[in-house]
């Protein structure tokens, strides 16, 4: 009996851990940290805006997120910020569902496909300007904004 009793404990124990190391593999391969020419690039390719302004683009997403799609900051008015751009939940996205000004699920700015980031990105940009971003106001706004003339090549 208790030969069987172990041997039932040892398969649950192994099941768990396969379980726990495919969770975290799973989680480990959704966000991306961008370095600055591959963000710049992407932006370009997926025409977040004209050439000219990628810059201010990529310098806000440094400010933000670090260029860290997978960044969640929670904030004390019990809403969250979510992704590269730092989309907010109470605005602009839902948790848990789609939702808020650009119909969203915020769990979705998580990854590493900026298609929906910048769709909604783009829609903020449009109703409030840079100046929706609190790290492009504090760090981008009046600095000196990335070089980019090197990714171009």
């Amino acid at each position: 009996m208790m030969r069987g009793i172990r041997h039932n404990f040892r398969s649950a124990s192994a099941i768990s851990f396969v379980v726990l190391i495919l969770f975290t593999l799973y989680n480990a391969g959704e966000g991306k940290v961008y370095e600055k020419c591959s963000l710049a690039r992407t932006f370009d390719r997926q025409k977040i805006s004209s050439r000219t302004l990628i810059s201010n683009w990529v310098c806000l997403v440094m400010a933000e997120s670090g260029a860290d799609t997978s960044k969640v900051t929670k904030l004390p008015n019990d809403s969250a910020n979510y992704g590269i751009f730092q989309i907010n939940s109470k605005t602009w996205c839902r948790e848990g569902r789609k939702g808020g000004h650009c119909d969203k699920k915020c769990e979705d700015f998580l990854n590493d496909d900026l298609t929906d980031d910048i769709e909604c990105a783009k829609q903020i940009y449009n109703d409030s300007g840079f100046a929706a971003w609190k790290g492009w106001v504090n760090r981008c706004k009046q600095k000196t904004l990335p070089d980019l003339s090197s990714c171009w090549n």
